[in-house]
């Protein structure tokens, strides 16, 4: 008698581990809590332009190239590809059981659809001209050519031909950018600028939008029709917007978050103390700077821009301000990226003492009719919401003071911000940075083109800049291309479009219970790559 209650125990213990007549439940759903630093503005791929909504895009689509575990060029939409001899055409031979997540199977039309969209003027991709190397593609976003010009073309339907205007190093790994992704004709075309919502859209990723609920969260759950749906371990993914840096440890540490993109950088000794190794610092392909609006009076003047540039302390902002997670930052194209012999283009008083710098600093100022002891330089700075930026923003305004210049600060939410500086809003200082979408100086260099409306943040126009710009995107010889990007980032350092501050280390919190996690230098970590212990 006195085994039978710990017999009725076991059966009970069995009964609630394998269910009724010892037959196994079905597993617990595997859910990501992902943490990331601003909420998308869209997740339309081809209007899209921050990397919060790169880090979303990448779950829910896929392009001919995708980012693979290392952050690296893996075929994606596309098994294969083929490259004529001139390195002018591409040709894309699709996966035969790619699918869209309603069934429809992905075809080389379909990409051709999405590559003409993204050039079309009325679509007004911000990004377009990160694919102007494809043929005619320039031509079409101004507008000078039809859509059915651009140099794409569906040969059969698993096969995609991309023709370039000229060769191009880095095409493949463009590729793996936003604007690469193709977007479901028949829901675009139905539904117009609904198509992205979770009613409506369908996509070819790993995962699928169930829900959007703006300052709150973005769920994805994975995706059946996926071509590797069987490998893809998470169920579902939810994203949640985490400008607020320190509120997001708070989550991470009581297990809310498996991971954050970001870390409040004032706390960076204790969070290195108290989380060992769930603190990932890794180099990062990116630059930290700050806009300047050439078209404001003060600003359009060159000597005002370089005396600002030249009296930030830098090491002091990579240390004090930021932990010791940034590298001072005197080139706005990072050192060590490929396809640029001889490196970046620094600064030519990099090497002066600071004291050496604010006098040169301040005659500049003098010069140009502004410094202490005569008219004072009244400039706004604009940042978007994180400790780390307004620390920033804060030593900046500090650090100006010797030449004369007040400033007041003003704080907006990411998509908010970042839709003023696209938009050519009213402003005259901007914090911003770029993280390289592909590793190529041209890809730093080309923010700031004229024509690049949505990118060139300062309104800087240089005509001897745009024609370096575009010889260097005619010359194929990649040491002469890379003495024409020298020029170009000489020509840039000299005028100061953007003061570039800091290059980035990339500030990850990963749980241990996230397996799979690679560090790299896109900072991409697709969460089908991930699963949770």
């Amino acid at each position: 008698m006195r085994f039978a209650p710990l017999l009725a125990f076991s059966l009970a213990l069995a009964a609630t581990s394998l269910g009724p007549l010892g037959v196994a439940p079905a597993a617990a759903e595997s859910v990501y809590h992902r943490g990331n630093s601003g909420e998308p503005e869209t997740l339309d791929p081809h209007k899209t332009s921050t990397v919060p909504e790169s880090n979303v895009l990448r779950d829910l689509f896929e392009g001919l190239v995708a980012h693979d575990a290392r952050g690296e060029p893996a075929p994606g939409a596309a098994q294969s590809w083929t490259i004529s001899p001139d390195g002018k055409v591409y040709t894309f031979k699709l996966r035969a059981d790619a699918k869209w997540s309603n069934g429809d199977p992905v075809t080389a039309e379909d990409f051709a659809f999405s590559f003409r969209r993204l050039q079309d003027p009325a679509t007004a991709g911000k990004y377009a001209a990160v694919l102007y190397p494809v043929k005619n593609a320039e031509k079409v976003n101004k507008g000078q050519l039809a859509p059915a010009e651009l140099g794409v073309r569906a040969v059969d339907p698993l096969t995609f031909e991309v023709t370039l205007e000229a060769p191009t190093p880095y095409f493949i790994q463009l590729l793996t950018h936003s604007t690469g992704l193709p977007v479901h004709p028949a829901s675009v075309q139905k539904f117009g600028k609904d198509w992205v919502k979770a009613e409506n859209i369908v996509s070819n990723g790993p995962y699928r939008l169930k829900e959007f609920v703006p300052s709150s969260h973005i769920r994805l759950e994975r995706n059946p029709t996926f071509h590797a749906a069987a490998s893809v371990k998470i169920d579902a993914v939810v994203f949640y917007p985490t400008e607020d840096r320190s509120a997001a440890l708070r989550r991470f540490q009581a297990g809310e978050l498996q991971s954050n993109d970001d870390v409040p950088a004032d706390q960076i000794g204790f969070i290195r103390k108290t989380l060992g190794k769930q603190l990932h610092l890794a180099p990062y392909l990116g630059t930290y700077y700050f806009s300047f609006n050439t078209k404001k009076a003060a600003l359009a003047d060159v000597r005002v821009r370089q005396a600002l540039s030249m009296v930030v302390d830098r090491e002091f902002l990579a240390e004090d301000i930021w932990g010791g997670t940034m590298v001072p930052g005197y080139s706005f194209v990072p050192p060590g990226i490929a396809n640029y012999a001889g490196g970046p283009a620094y600064a030519t008083w990099k090497d002066q003492t600071p004291i050496e710098r604010e006098e040169a600093a301040i005659k500049l100022m003098k010069a140009a009719g502004y410094g202490p002891g005569g008219k004072p330089l009244k400039l706004e700075i604009r940042y978007n919401t994180s400790e780390n930026h307004k620390k920033t923003s804060i030593a900046l305004a500090d650090m100006w003071k010797p030449l004369g210049v007040e400033v007041s600060l003003v704080n907006t939410d990411l998509k908010t911000h970042y839709a003023l500086l696209r938009d050519r809003g009213d402003y005259d200082v901007a914090r911003a940075g770029w993280i390289a979408d592909y590793p190529d100086p041209q890809n730093f260099l080309f923010l700031v083109q004229s024509d690049n409306v949505g990118l060139n943040y300062a309104r800087y126009e240089n005509p001897e800049y745009d024609a370096l710009m575009k010889a260097a995107a005619a010359e194929v010889d990649l040491d002469k291309r890379a003495a024409i990007l020298k020029q170009a980032e000489t020509i840039f350092m000299r005028d100061l479009p953007f003061v570039p501050l800091l290059y980035y280390a990339s500030k990850n919190l990963v749980s241990d219970r996230l397996v799979g996690w690679e560090d790299n230098l896109r900072d991409a970590h697709p969460t089908r790559y991930l699963s949770l212990k």
